[in-house]
């Protein structure tokens, strides 16, 4: 999952949705494997924000938009990557 070492490649956003984009390096020189991690903020009672990963009927339709742009967005990142070697 997230550590402070790696940093994520890219986040996608729909309102209070996100799709945070990880690259996980696979063995030396044979590039990333991506993973995505679909979150919603909110505020909680003291006002802080904070992030789940429970999500109602009004956001799934949202979240599969959602996740056919992380899937474009990491085709790119793919090809970005092919054209840097």
């Amino acid at each position: 999952m997230t550590n402070e070492t790696n940093k994520p490649q890219d986040t996608i956003r729909d309102g209070r949705l996100k799709a945070v984009i990880w690259g996980n390096p696979l063995k030396e020189g044979e590039g990333l494997r991506y993973s995505v991690d679909f979150l919603l903020s909110y505020q909680d009672g003291n006002g802080d924000w904070q992030d789940t990963r429970s999500f109602g009927n009004a956001e799934l339709l949202r979240i599969q938009r959602l996740a056919g742009k992380a899937y474009d967005r990491i085709d790119e990142l793919r090809q970005d990557a092919r054209e840097e070697t």
